[in-house]
């Protein structure tokens, strides 16, 4: 095959892949409280600190540069006080306004993972936002 043939194909493919996504409208504003994203890699060793808040589901995670973030809990193996990174986790908070169309990626513990019109992704709170279809549809 072609390089020409196999791009085309691909990109035909990951169109399609994007036309299944949701979509989603921002009903309630949501401003993050962090500027700055924290990545965390697959092993990653972090110290486990609070479990309750007003998101269930998510740990307050200390990695060792002492940077803190709340990590959801699925991608955590937890051992006493330390949690061990399952997957990559990208912590960016996206700050949204009211009106705003979002494509959503994945969903976690009442969090979804959001790209906005703007290209920018991030978490967003699942009560901030109503569905309006699936693109394709």
């Amino acid at each position: 095959m072609e390089l020409s043939q196999y791009l085309k194909l691909r990109t035909r493919s990951y169109r399609l892949k994007i036309m299944k996504r949701k979509k989603c409208r921002v009903i309630k504003d949501y401003s993050s409280p962090y500027t700055d994203p924290w990545i965390i890699t697959k092993g990653e060793i972090l110290s486990i600190g609070e479990k309750e808040s007003e998101w269930p589901g998510w740990i307050w995670c200390t990695n060792n540069s002492g940077k803190s973030r709340w990590v959801p809990e699925s991608y955590l193996e937890i051992i006493g006080v330390t949690g061990k990174a399952k997957r990559d986790y990208n912590s960016t908070e996206l700050s949204v306004k009211v009106g705003e169309e979002l494509i959503i990626e994945k969903e976690e513990a009442e969090w979804f993972w959001v790209i906005n019109q703007q290209g920018k992704s991030g978490w967003v709170p699942i009560k901030n936002v109503n569905y309006i279809k699936i693109i394709g549809n």
